[in-house]
């Protein structure tokens, strides 16, 4: 993969995710630059969402714990749990939130 190719790819996750955020159903809301996003949880609590551009990674650190997700594929997968991003994701969220977070990806 080439870095315009991670950093299109990348960005379009966060992207995916931003999007979302205004029609959930739980009570978030969001901060986003320079490659990062910040999901923020009605406790004041953080999902965060950064590129690793040098690594062609994407890194997500949750108030419980911290994952790498390379691309396999088609796929973000976390290299050491081997969890696919979106469903880490709605998993991760619905935990931090209290509440079921289900993000829509295609």
């Amino acid at each position: 993969m080439t870095d315009s190719e991670y950093h299109e790819l990348a960005d379009a996750l966060m992207l995916t995710i931003e999007e979302q955020i205004d029609d959930c159903d739980a009570d978030l809301d969001y901060e986003s630059a320079a490659g990062i996003l910040e999901i923020i949880f009605a406790d004041k609590s953080k999902i965060v969402i950064n590129k690793q551009a040098p690594l062609h990674q994407v890194w997500v650190a949750t108030k419980f714990n911290g994952h790498h997700f390379e691309l396999h594929e088609d796929k973000w997968i976390d290299n050491r749990s081997g969890a696919e991003f979106w469903q880490f994701m709605c998993d991760a969220a619905t935990r931090q939130a209290g509440s079921q977070i289900k993000w829509q990806h295609d």
